[in-house]
């Protein structure tokens, strides 16, 4: 397949361009500074925070489908890039239409309001009595501005027309690719808290032939 990788230089871009390769895929990678790439990997540069939209239109023509891992560095200070970057890669695909897309989103993000959805359930269904009562508010303390904008940018998937796909991973490891990891629909995993990179890319390569996951949300932990 013809694949397009956003933030193909982050921490699940990275195992998503390794694995994309290993499994025979075309692969085109975008970042904001492409390097230490596997060989037979186009790279494209697109800054997504000020994106040049004829190259990430170029970067995502002829796709079967588009992989985005993007999310800040900084999840405290660089809230917004999610959401602003996401508008650009949704509305270059509408350019070329290119349909299929899936995105890493996070376990939090579920019970934030939002303009399409300003009423979201109090809890997600997936959390325990623990995470209800203590792991939400502690989180939401801390990053609650970047899991506003990953609401959001979830609701930009919604409605967009495309056939979306979000993955909501918990605490993400370094450990290496296990391959085994539970998932659950439009729900957290309970008492899952934590799950490699590597897991996400792989379930994210997965999905892209899983045509039941399109517009869902997949909770994915160990």
């Amino acid at each position: 397949m013809r694949l397009t990788i956003v933030a193909a230089t982050g921490g699940i871009g990275r195992h998503l361009v390794e694995q994309a390769v290993a499994g025979g895929h075309d692969v085109t990678a975008v970042a904001r500074r492409p390097s230490d790439l596997p060989d037979g990997v186009r790279t494209v540069a697109v800054d997504l925070t000020r994106p040049d939209m004829p190259t990430l239109t170029a970067a995502v023509r002829g796709a079967d489908a588009v992989l985005s891992a993007l999310g800040p560095r900084n999840p405290r200070a660089d809230a917004g890039i999610t959401s602003h970057g996401t508008r650009a890669i949704v509305a270059a695909m509408q350019a070329e239409r290119v349909r299929r897309i899936i995105i890493v989103s996070a376990a939090p993000v579920g019970p934030v309001p939002v303009p399409g959805r300003p009423t979201p359930p109090r809890h997600d269904p997936g959390d325990g009595f623990l995470m209800r009562h203590l792991g939400v508010r502690l989180t939401h303390a801390m990053f609650g501005r970047h899991y506003a904008d990953l609401a959001v940018t979830e609701q930009t998937l919604r409605d967009s027309g495309l056939d979306w796909t979000v993955s909501r991973p918990p605490k993400l490891t370094d450990k290496p690719l296990t391959g085994t990891y539970r998932t659950a629909w439009n729900r957290n995993i309970r008492g899952g808290f934590s799950v490699p990179r590597a897991d996400v890319a792989h379930h994210m390569l997965a999905m892209v032939n899983e045509p039941e996951t399109v517009e869902q949300v997949v909770g994915i932990a160990t």
